[in-house]
């Protein structure tokens, strides 16, 4: 790893058994208090740093929102021009955001794969490095440290709760636990109705896409999973559950009250299972849950999702 990582070691945080309909005291990881939003500065500056150390003057990224401002937090870091294509479906304060932290913004397609296959082109006819959002083995290197600042706290957990988009961070993870002798620690993979190509994936035995992505947590909508996720459950214990956008939205709201934290969505997925999968959770005595965070929330959409789905 780069002598000094961009991202923060973020604080771990135990409620208590009363918090969840799971009775267990849960381990919170606060990545959602990293400087760029969400976990996603873990990989995504890993692996800008990577691409600068090997000469590049300007990167290309494809994202919906959080995997951009973090290449733009990173490319400010880094002194170099970052430019973030989005697809219509990203929201205009996100991106706001992602131009305010020094990135160059360009919306194209209607859904993330032709955002994506947009950005390739581009960073190719300009010579320019380009940074997947989910999908490179150093996005899971970096994405792993989650884990091993957890291990290096002595914080004893014995499964790990995580939302599900494109993979890179159950990649992350698992590769986290790898590398910290923890094989048999197993991963519960959440994704909400409406976005789970992951679930639908492996219910059918094949790599799928969705047609659309119909669930409010854009965030976790990559309509396929990356192959080394797929490929996943059969090299690590992984069990893959949904819950709906309101039960998403009903953990946003309570973690908030609690804890004076906003996330989105896509983080409230994972935050949902202690309350909506107890019988789950019930295997276990001591649950890490990341909670990844994420720049498209705020008070006043929580208050429309709140009236719209609660």
């Amino acid at each position: 790893m780069p002598a000094t990582p961009l991202h923060l070691d973020t604080p771990l945080f135990r409620t208590q058994e009363s918090y969840s309909a799971s009775n267990r005291p849960l381990w919170l990881k606060l990545d959602a208090l990293q400087p760029a939003g969400s976990f996603k500065l873990r990989g995504v500056g890993r692996l800008c740093q990577h691409e600068v150390e090997n000469g590049a003057k300007e990167i290309f990224c494809a994202s919906g929102g959080n995997a951009g401002i973090a290449a733009a937090y990173a490319g400010r870091a880094l002194g170099i021009p970052v430019t973030i294509v989005v697809p219509e479906t990203t929201a205009e304060d996100v991106r706001q955001s992602i131009t305010a932290t020094g990135a160059t913004v360009l919306v194209h397609g209607a859904v993330f794969d032709e955002a994506n296959t947009h950005a390739v082109e581009l960073a190719k006819f300009r010579k320019a490095a380009y940074v997947h959002p989910f999908d490179h083995p150093l996005l899971w290197e970096g994405h792993g440290t989650l884990i091993d600042e957890v291990v290096a706290k002595g914080a004893e957990f014995d499964c790990v709760i995580a939302s599900v988009g494109g993979g890179g961070l159950l990649a992350g993870i698992v590769a986290g636990l790898k590398r910290n002798g923890l094989n048999d620690v197993p991963v519960i993979a959440v994704e909400t109705e409406g976005a789970a190509s992951f679930h639908a994936s492996l219910k059918a035995g094949e790599r799928i896409t969705l047609p659309a992505i119909t669930s409010i947590a854009n965030s976790l909508g990559a309509r396929q999973v990356a192959q080394h996720v797929f490929d996943l459950p059969t090299q690590h214990p992984i069990e893959s559950v949904t819950v709906t956008d309101a039960q998403a939205v009903a953990a946003c709201l309570k973690f908030s009250d609690a804890y004076r934290i906003l996330v989105e969505p896509a983080c409230g997925a994972a935050l949902a299972v202690a309350d909506t999968h107890p019988d789950l959770l019930g295997r276990f005595n001591s649950p890490l849950i990341e909670v990844c965070g994420g720049i498209g929330v705020s008070l006043e959409k929580l208050k429309v999702w709140r009236e719209r789905l609660l």
